[in-house]
Protein backbone atom coordinates (compact mmCIF):
# COMPACT_ATOMS: atom_id res chain seq x y z
CA UNK A 1 0.00 0.00 0.00
CA UNK A 2 1.38 3.48 -0.56
CA UNK A 3 1.79 6.44 1.52
CA UNK A 4 -0.34 8.35 0.00
CA UNK A 5 -2.94 5.85 -0.15
CA UNK A 6 -2.27 4.85 3.22
CA UNK A 7 -2.99 8.54 4.50
CA UNK A 8 -6.01 8.90 2.62
CA UNK A 9 -7.35 5.48 4.13
CA UNK A 10 -6.78 7.06 7.76
CA UNK A 11 -8.36 10.25 6.72
CA UNK A 12 -11.21 8.14 5.78
CA UNK A 13 -11.99 6.32 9.24
CA UNK A 14 -11.77 9.43 10.87
CA UNK A 15 -14.10 11.18 8.31
CA UNK A 16 -16.12 8.21 8.91
CA UNK A 17 -16.08 8.11 13.05
CA UNK A 18 -16.75 11.93 13.17
CA UNK A 19 -20.31 11.87 10.92
CA UNK A 20 -21.47 9.33 12.94
CA UNK A 21 -21.21 11.24 16.09
CA UNK A 22 -22.40 14.32 14.17
CA UNK A 23 -25.54 12.16 13.33
CA UNK A 24 -25.85 11.56 16.53
CA UNK A 25 -25.68 15.00 18.09
CA UNK A 26 -22.53 14.83 19.91
CA UNK A 27 -18.62 16.17 18.95
CA UNK A 28 -16.23 14.04 18.59
CA UNK A 29 -12.00 13.65 18.65
CA UNK A 30 -10.99 10.25 16.73
CA UNK A 31 -6.90 8.99 17.10
CA UNK A 32 -5.81 6.42 14.54
CA UNK A 33 -2.97 4.53 13.84
CA UNK A 34 -0.86 2.14 11.02
CA UNK A 35 2.26 0.47 11.50
CA UNK A 36 4.22 -2.31 10.60
CA UNK A 37 7.83 -3.21 11.27
CA UNK A 38 10.66 -6.11 11.51
CA UNK A 39 12.36 -7.01 14.46
CA UNK A 40 15.39 -8.93 14.85
CA UNK A 41 17.08 -10.52 17.94
CA UNK A 42 20.53 -12.87 18.60
CA UNK A 43 22.16 -14.58 21.54
CA UNK A 44 25.25 -16.21 21.10
CA UNK A 45 25.33 -15.59 17.27
CA UNK A 46 22.02 -17.68 16.87
CA UNK A 47 18.36 -16.24 16.26
CA UNK A 48 16.62 -15.46 19.38
CA UNK A 49 13.44 -14.22 17.75
CA UNK A 50 12.10 -12.52 14.75
CA UNK A 51 9.11 -10.57 14.06
CA UNK A 52 7.54 -8.80 11.13
CA UNK A 53 4.99 -6.84 13.29
CA UNK A 54 1.59 -4.99 11.81
CA UNK A 55 -0.68 -3.42 14.18
CA UNK A 56 -3.64 -0.91 13.98
CA UNK A 57 -6.25 0.49 15.80
CA UNK A 58 -8.46 3.83 16.74
CA UNK A 59 -10.07 5.61 19.67
CA UNK A 60 -13.04 7.74 19.59
CA UNK A 61 -14.17 10.33 22.31
CA UNK A 62 -17.56 11.63 22.18
CA UNK A 63 -19.10 14.75 23.96
CA UNK A 64 -22.76 14.98 24.56
CA UNK A 65 -22.79 18.42 26.61
CA UNK A 66 -20.33 17.86 29.45
CA UNK A 67 -20.65 14.01 29.20
CA UNK A 68 -17.61 12.23 27.76
CA UNK A 69 -17.54 8.72 26.56
CA UNK A 70 -14.63 7.00 24.95
CA UNK A 71 -14.47 3.92 23.44
CA UNK A 72 -11.46 2.24 21.04
CA UNK A 73 -10.98 -0.77 18.59
CA UNK A 74 -8.28 -2.26 16.00
CA UNK A 75 -10.83 -3.50 13.71
CA UNK A 76 -11.00 -0.97 10.89
CA UNK A 77 -13.88 -1.78 9.32
CA UNK A 78 -16.55 0.31 8.92
CA UNK A 79 -18.91 -1.76 11.14
CA UNK A 80 -16.51 -2.05 13.95
CA UNK A 81 -16.19 2.06 13.45
CA UNK A 82 -20.35 2.30 13.88
CA UNK A 83 -20.05 -0.09 16.74
CA UNK A 84 -16.79 2.22 18.75
CA UNK A 85 -18.73 5.28 18.08
CA UNK A 86 -22.13 3.75 18.82
CA UNK A 87 -20.51 2.61 22.13
CA UNK A 88 -18.71 5.87 23.50
CA UNK A 89 -22.10 7.49 22.86
CA UNK A 90 -23.39 4.80 25.23
CA UNK A 91 -20.86 5.52 27.90
CA UNK A 92 -20.97 9.32 27.51
CA UNK A 93 -24.99 8.76 28.96
CA UNK A 94 -23.66 7.41 32.08
CA UNK A 95 -20.81 9.75 32.89
CA UNK A 96 -21.37 12.73 35.26
CA UNK A 97 -21.06 16.12 33.85
CA UNK A 98 -17.74 17.76 33.86
CA UNK A 99 -17.81 21.75 32.94
CA UNK A 100 -14.09 20.77 31.86
CA UNK A 101 -14.85 18.44 29.30
CA UNK A 102 -15.21 19.29 25.60
CA UNK A 103 -12.94 19.64 22.23
CA UNK A 104 -10.40 22.54 22.36
CA UNK A 105 -11.61 25.68 21.12
CA UNK A 106 -12.71 25.56 17.39
CA UNK A 107 -10.13 29.12 16.85
CA UNK A 108 -7.11 26.89 18.26
CA UNK A 109 -7.09 24.60 15.79
CA UNK A 110 -4.65 23.92 13.44
CA UNK A 111 -4.57 25.06 9.69
CA UNK A 112 -0.90 24.05 8.77
CA UNK A 113 0.71 21.19 8.92
CA UNK A 114 4.23 21.32 8.04
CA UNK A 115 6.25 18.30 7.18
CA UNK A 116 8.72 18.03 9.86
CA UNK A 117 11.13 14.72 8.02
CA UNK A 118 9.56 12.04 10.03
CA UNK A 119 9.45 9.42 7.79
CA UNK A 120 12.67 7.62 6.04
CA UNK A 121 11.71 3.99 5.31
CA UNK A 122 14.31 1.58 5.44
CA UNK A 123 15.30 -1.51 2.63
CA UNK A 124 15.95 -4.46 5.81
CA UNK A 125 15.62 -8.08 4.30
CA UNK A 126 15.69 -10.12 7.73
CA UNK A 127 18.80 -11.84 6.22
CA UNK A 128 20.24 -8.18 6.75
CA UNK A 129 18.48 -7.57 9.97
CA UNK A 130 19.80 -10.63 11.70
CA UNK A 131 23.38 -10.23 10.32
CA UNK A 132 23.65 -6.78 11.38
CA UNK A 133 22.55 -7.85 15.53
CA UNK A 134 25.07 -10.79 15.09
CA UNK A 135 27.48 -8.50 13.81
CA UNK A 136 26.61 -5.90 17.20
CA UNK A 137 26.65 -8.83 18.92
CA UNK A 138 30.01 -10.19 18.02
CA UNK A 139 31.77 -7.20 18.56
CA UNK A 140 30.61 -6.51 22.06
CA UNK A 141 31.79 -10.39 22.91
CA UNK A 142 35.07 -9.64 21.34
CA UNK A 143 35.98 -7.43 24.21
CA UNK A 144 38.24 -7.77 27.10
CA UNK A 145 35.59 -9.20 29.99
CA UNK A 146 32.92 -9.68 28.55
CA UNK A 147 31.54 -13.67 28.92
CA UNK A 148 28.17 -13.90 27.87
CA UNK A 149 25.77 -11.91 26.01
CA UNK A 150 21.98 -11.03 27.07
CA UNK A 151 21.06 -10.40 22.77
CA UNK A 152 21.22 -7.82 20.58
CA UNK A 153 18.66 -6.24 18.44
CA UNK A 154 18.01 -4.50 15.27
CA UNK A 155 14.53 -2.64 15.27
CA UNK A 156 12.85 -1.00 12.09
CA UNK A 157 9.36 0.47 12.08
CA UNK A 158 7.04 2.37 9.97
CA UNK A 159 3.87 3.88 11.24
CA UNK A 160 0.94 6.53 10.50
CA UNK A 161 -0.44 8.56 12.85
CA UNK A 162 -3.79 10.28 12.54
CA UNK A 163 -5.83 12.63 14.22
CA UNK A 164 -9.23 14.56 13.92
CA UNK A 165 -12.31 16.46 15.80
CA UNK A 166 -15.55 18.01 15.26
CA UNK A 167 -14.24 21.25 14.53
CA UNK A 168 -12.78 20.25 10.92
CA UNK A 169 -9.60 19.37 11.06
CA UNK A 170 -8.56 16.21 9.88
CA UNK A 171 -4.32 15.12 9.90
CA UNK A 172 -2.43 11.91 9.30
CA UNK A 173 1.37 12.00 8.66
CA UNK A 174 4.70 9.15 8.64
CA UNK A 175 7.22 8.14 10.78
CA UNK A 176 9.96 6.16 11.10
CA UNK A 177 11.73 5.01 13.69
CA UNK A 178 14.94 2.51 13.60
CA UNK A 179 16.82 1.03 16.73
CA UNK A 180 19.86 -1.17 17.40
CA UNK A 181 20.53 -2.37 20.89
CA UNK A 182 22.85 -4.67 23.21
CA UNK A 183 23.00 -6.39 26.39
CA UNK A 184 26.32 -8.41 27.43
CA UNK A 185 27.73 -9.77 31.20
CA UNK A 186 31.39 -8.85 31.58
CA UNK A 187 33.10 -11.50 34.31
CA UNK A 188 35.93 -10.84 37.21
CA UNK A 189 36.56 -13.82 38.92
CA UNK A 190 33.67 -15.06 41.03
CA UNK A 191 31.84 -11.24 40.20
CA UNK A 192 29.60 -10.38 37.05
CA UNK A 193 28.22 -7.41 35.77
CA UNK A 194 25.49 -6.45 32.96
CA UNK A 195 25.79 -3.55 31.07
CA UNK A 196 23.80 -2.72 27.51
CA UNK A 197 23.41 0.19 25.26
CA UNK A 198 21.23 1.53 22.42
CA UNK A 199 20.22 4.14 19.98
CA UNK A 200 17.31 4.88 17.64
CA UNK A 201 16.54 7.11 15.50
CA UNK A 202 14.17 8.75 12.69
CA UNK A 203 16.87 8.27 9.72
CA UNK A 204 18.66 4.42 10.14
CA UNK A 205 21.37 6.24 8.06
CA UNK A 206 21.88 8.31 11.50
CA UNK A 207 22.46 5.55 13.99
CA UNK A 208 25.82 4.66 14.93
CA UNK A 209 27.63 1.38 13.69
CA UNK A 210 26.35 -1.71 15.31
CA UNK A 211 29.78 -2.63 15.80
CA UNK A 212 30.33 0.70 17.43
CA UNK A 213 26.93 -0.08 19.92
CA UNK A 214 28.62 -3.31 20.72
CA UNK A 215 31.92 -1.63 21.74
CA UNK A 216 29.83 0.78 23.86
CA UNK A 217 27.84 -1.95 25.66
CA UNK A 218 30.82 -3.94 26.60
CA UNK A 219 32.55 -1.26 27.84
CA UNK A 220 29.74 -0.49 30.02
CA UNK A 221 29.62 -3.50 31.17
CA UNK A 222 33.51 -3.97 32.42
CA UNK A 223 33.58 -0.40 33.72
CA UNK A 224 31.54 -2.19 37.05
CA UNK A 225 33.81 -4.83 37.61
CA UNK A 226 35.38 -4.41 40.83
CA UNK A 227 32.98 -2.35 42.00
CA UNK A 228 32.57 -1.52 45.89
CA UNK A 229 30.53 0.56 48.50
CA UNK A 230 31.81 3.96 49.79
CA UNK A 231 31.10 5.17 53.33
CA UNK A 232 27.92 7.71 54.06
CA UNK A 233 28.52 11.01 52.52
CA UNK A 234 26.76 14.36 51.82
CA UNK A 235 29.00 15.11 48.57
CA UNK A 236 28.56 16.78 45.48
CA UNK A 237 26.33 14.13 42.84
CA UNK A 238 26.93 14.26 38.96
CA UNK A 239 24.28 13.03 37.05
CA UNK A 240 25.58 11.19 34.00
CA UNK A 241 23.81 12.29 30.63
CA UNK A 242 22.17 9.28 29.56
CA UNK A 243 20.59 8.99 33.10
CA UNK A 244 20.47 12.87 33.51
CA UNK A 245 17.55 13.10 31.52
CA UNK A 246 15.51 11.97 33.94
CA UNK A 247 15.50 14.75 36.26
CA UNK A 248 14.10 16.88 33.65
CA UNK A 249 11.30 14.03 33.35
CA UNK A 250 10.54 15.04 37.36
CA UNK A 251 10.65 18.66 36.98
CA UNK A 252 8.16 18.04 33.79
CA UNK A 253 5.98 15.49 35.68
CA UNK A 254 5.91 18.05 38.57
CA UNK A 255 4.45 20.93 36.18
CA UNK A 256 2.22 18.55 34.28
CA UNK A 257 -1.45 19.35 34.67
CA UNK A 258 -2.42 16.48 35.98
CA UNK A 259 -0.36 17.15 39.03
CA UNK A 260 -1.01 20.23 39.48
CA UNK A 261 -4.90 19.88 39.56
CA UNK A 262 -5.01 17.40 41.80
CA UNK A 263 -2.58 18.89 44.25
CA UNK A 264 -0.19 16.41 43.61
CA UNK A 265 3.13 18.46 42.98
CA UNK A 266 5.74 20.14 44.76
CA UNK A 267 5.94 22.85 42.15
CA UNK A 268 2.01 24.05 42.94
CA UNK A 269 1.51 27.39 42.95
CA UNK A 270 5.31 27.93 41.77
CA UNK A 271 4.40 29.74 38.30
CA UNK A 272 6.55 32.82 38.13
CA UNK A 273 8.97 31.96 40.91
CA UNK A 274 12.66 30.89 40.69
CA UNK A 275 13.05 27.31 41.00
CA UNK A 276 16.64 27.03 38.66
CA UNK A 277 19.74 28.59 38.16
CA UNK A 278 19.50 32.03 36.41
CA UNK A 279 21.90 30.84 34.36
CA UNK A 280 19.62 27.59 33.23
CA UNK A 281 16.65 27.08 30.09
CA UNK A 282 14.69 24.40 30.38
CA UNK A 283 12.62 24.67 26.59
CA UNK A 284 10.77 22.25 24.03
CA UNK A 285 11.36 22.51 20.46
CA UNK A 286 8.61 20.22 18.75
CA UNK A 287 9.09 21.07 15.62
CA UNK A 288 12.89 20.34 15.14
CA UNK A 289 13.06 18.30 11.64
CA UNK A 290 13.62 14.48 11.73
CA UNK A 291 13.79 14.14 15.81
CA UNK A 292 11.97 11.65 17.74
CA UNK A 293 9.71 13.59 19.71
CA UNK A 294 8.74 16.23 16.77
CA UNK A 295 4.63 16.48 15.83
CA UNK A 296 2.97 18.90 14.23
CA UNK A 297 0.00 19.01 16.72
CA UNK A 298 -0.69 18.04 20.01
CA UNK A 299 -3.34 15.64 20.95
CA UNK A 300 -5.96 18.28 20.81
CA UNK A 301 -5.26 19.22 17.79
CA UNK A 302 -3.44 22.39 18.43
CA UNK A 303 -0.26 23.86 16.73
CA UNK A 304 2.68 22.75 18.45
CA UNK A 305 5.10 25.39 19.18
CA UNK A 306 8.44 26.26 20.57
CA UNK A 307 8.05 27.65 24.37
CA UNK A 308 10.50 27.59 27.50
CA UNK A 309 9.28 25.67 30.43
CA UNK A 310 11.95 27.65 32.88
CA UNK A 311 13.44 30.50 31.40
CA UNK A 312 16.96 31.69 33.16
CA UNK A 313 15.73 29.51 36.15
CA UNK A 314 11.94 31.40 36.44
CA UNK A 315 9.04 28.72 36.23
CA UNK A 316 7.62 30.39 33.01
CA UNK A 317 4.68 27.79 31.97
CA UNK A 318 3.25 24.65 32.91
CA UNK A 319 2.28 21.81 30.98
CA UNK A 320 -1.23 21.73 29.88
CA UNK A 321 -3.48 20.35 27.45
CA UNK A 322 -6.87 21.65 26.95
CA UNK A 323 -8.38 19.79 29.69
CA UNK A 324 -6.08 20.53 32.63
CA UNK A 325 -5.69 23.79 31.36
CA UNK A 326 -9.54 24.63 31.54
CA UNK A 327 -9.16 22.78 35.51
CA UNK A 328 -6.28 24.97 36.19
CA UNK A 329 -8.13 28.32 35.12
CA UNK A 330 -5.29 28.83 32.38
CA UNK A 331 -4.78 28.24 28.49
CA UNK A 332 -3.70 24.95 27.01
CA UNK A 333 0.05 25.31 26.40
CA UNK A 334 -0.40 23.39 23.49
CA UNK A 335 1.30 19.96 25.40
CA UNK A 336 -1.64 17.53 25.09
CA UNK A 337 0.24 13.93 24.72
CA UNK A 338 3.12 15.47 26.71
CA UNK A 339 6.57 17.58 25.75
CA UNK A 340 8.72 16.95 23.05
CA UNK A 341 12.30 17.43 22.36
CA UNK A 342 13.06 19.02 25.89
CA UNK A 343 16.51 20.76 25.61
CA UNK A 344 18.34 22.56 28.81
CA UNK A 345 21.60 25.37 28.86
CA UNK A 346 24.71 23.73 28.62
CA UNK A 347 27.07 25.67 31.09
CA UNK A 348 30.69 23.53 31.32
CA UNK A 349 32.37 20.68 29.36
CA UNK A 350 32.16 17.69 30.97
CA UNK A 351 35.92 17.50 32.03
CA UNK A 352 35.23 20.84 33.98
CA UNK A 353 32.17 19.50 35.51
CA UNK A 354 34.23 16.57 36.89
CA UNK A 355 36.82 18.81 38.36
CA UNK A 356 34.45 21.30 39.98
CA UNK A 357 33.34 18.64 41.59
CA UNK A 358 36.57 17.75 42.88
CA UNK A 359 35.68 14.77 45.32
CA UNK A 360 31.89 13.16 45.28
CA UNK A 361 29.78 10.57 43.30
CA UNK A 362 29.07 10.06 39.42
CA UNK A 363 26.08 8.39 38.62
CA UNK A 364 25.69 6.08 35.92
CA UNK A 365 22.52 4.10 36.70
CA UNK A 366 19.21 4.49 39.18
CA UNK A 367 17.04 1.95 40.40
CA UNK A 368 13.93 1.57 41.76
CA UNK A 369 10.94 4.65 42.55
CA UNK A 370 11.81 6.30 45.19
CA UNK A 371 10.93 9.98 43.28
CA UNK A 372 7.69 11.47 45.35
CA UNK A 373 6.10 14.30 43.12
CA UNK A 374 3.77 15.29 45.91
CA UNK A 375 6.58 16.01 48.01
CA UNK A 376 9.60 16.26 45.92
CA UNK A 377 11.27 13.18 48.33
CA UNK A 378 13.79 11.29 45.75
CA UNK A 379 15.74 8.61 47.22
CA UNK A 380 16.95 5.97 45.06
CA UNK A 381 19.62 2.83 44.44
CA UNK A 382 22.90 3.98 42.41
CA UNK A 383 25.70 3.16 40.94
CA UNK A 384 28.21 4.68 39.02
CA UNK A 385 32.18 5.35 40.28
CA UNK A 386 33.77 7.92 43.18
CA UNK A 387 35.81 10.77 42.23
CA UNK A 388 39.06 12.43 43.82
CA UNK A 389 40.78 15.44 42.34
CA UNK A 390 38.28 15.74 39.97
CA UNK A 391 39.43 11.93 38.47
CA UNK A 392 37.57 8.92 38.66
CA UNK A 393 38.78 6.62 40.43
CA UNK A 394 37.02 3.25 41.10
CA UNK A 395 33.64 1.76 40.51
CA UNK A 396 30.57 2.45 43.13
CA UNK A 397 27.71 0.17 43.69
CA UNK A 398 25.03 -1.18 46.47
CA UNK A 399 24.34 2.51 47.47
CA UNK A 400 21.71 4.93 47.90
CA UNK A 401 21.36 8.54 46.67
CA UNK A 402 18.83 11.08 48.14
CA UNK A 403 17.62 14.90 48.37
CA UNK A 404 14.56 16.55 47.50
CA UNK A 405 13.70 17.25 43.87
CA UNK A 406 13.18 21.62 45.09
CA UNK A 407 16.85 21.26 46.39
CA UNK A 408 18.34 19.50 43.58
CA UNK A 409 16.72 21.42 40.99
CA UNK A 410 17.74 24.78 42.50
CA UNK A 411 21.17 23.75 43.30
CA UNK A 412 22.33 22.75 39.97
CA UNK A 413 26.08 23.66 39.45
CA UNK A 414 26.20 22.90 36.00
CA UNK A 415 25.17 21.09 32.69
CA UNK A 416 27.56 19.18 30.59
CA UNK A 417 28.27 19.54 26.96
CA UNK A 418 28.13 15.75 26.76
CA UNK A 419 24.49 15.72 25.57
CA UNK A 420 23.11 12.42 24.92
CA UNK A 421 21.53 12.52 21.71
CA UNK A 422 19.43 9.44 21.88
CA UNK A 423 16.00 10.35 23.52
CA UNK A 424 12.84 12.86 23.74
CA UNK A 425 14.74 14.46 26.44
CA UNK A 426 18.31 15.74 25.68
CA UNK A 427 20.36 16.92 28.05
CA UNK A 428 24.22 16.59 29.05
CA UNK A 429 25.62 15.69 32.46
CA UNK A 430 23.87 17.55 35.45
CA UNK A 431 25.84 18.65 38.42
CA UNK A 432 24.39 18.81 41.95
CA UNK A 433 26.16 20.80 44.63
CA UNK A 434 25.57 18.22 47.51
CA UNK A 435 23.03 15.33 48.17
CA UNK A 436 23.21 12.26 50.62
CA UNK A 437 24.91 9.13 49.68
CA UNK A 438 24.08 6.27 51.74
CA UNK A 439 26.52 3.37 51.63
CA UNK A 440 27.77 1.29 54.32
Amino acid sequence: MSLTHSQHTLRDKIALALDLARQAGATAEVGVYQDHGMVASVRQGEVDTFELTRNHGFSVTVYQGQRKGHASSTDFSADAIRQTVQAAIDIAHFTAEDPCSGLADAALMATDIPDLDLYHPRTLTPEHAIALAQACEAAGLSQPSICNSDGATIASVESMRGYGNSHGLIVAYPQTRHAVSCALIAKQGDKMERGGWSFSHRKADCLPTVESVGRKAAERASRRLGSRTIPTANVPVLFAAEIAGGLLGHLISAISGGSLYRHASFLEGALGQTIMPAWLTVSEHPLLPGEIGSAPVDGDGLPTRDKAFVDNGVLQSYVLGTYSGRKLGLPSTANAGGVRNLRCTVSHEYADLLRQMDRGLLVTDVMGQGVNIVSGHYSRGAAGFWVENGEIQFPVSEITIAGNLKDMLANIVGVGDDVDPRGNIQTGSILLEQMTVGGK
